[in-house]
């Protein structure tokens, strides 16, 4: 073979490599046509954020009054019932006496 039809068999080679080139190139294109576009439009903006925070803030607040209250109240009640059981203890250790 001479370089001359060596040189035509490269040539006809690479023109068949370029035409098959050339349809995937178009099969591509044709693809990316075809998909939807993306979504362009901003995301709407969350509302409320704040004012949930806000919410949760107050809520948290009268259940920690709340609990401290409650505490208060359970505090006061033993002390009365430890100063009711002491006078009892009293008054009958006094009655013990006097009945002997």
């Amino acid at each position: 073979m001479s370089d001359i039809e060596k040189a035509s068999k490269d040539a006809v080679e690479a023109a068949r490599q370029g035409e098959q080139f050339a349809a995937l190139l178009a099969a591509v294109q044709a693809a990316q046509q075809t998909q939807p576009a993306p979504c362009q439009h901003p995301p709407p903006p969350q509302q409320g954020t704040a004012g949930k925070w806000v919410a949760i803030g107050i809520a948290g607040t009268f259940l920690a009054v709340g609990l401290a209250v409650s505490m208060v109240a359970f505090a006061i009640g033993a002390v009365a019932l430890t100063t009711c059981v002491v006078v009892l203890r009293s008054v009958w250790r006094e009655h013990q006496t006097k009945a002997r």
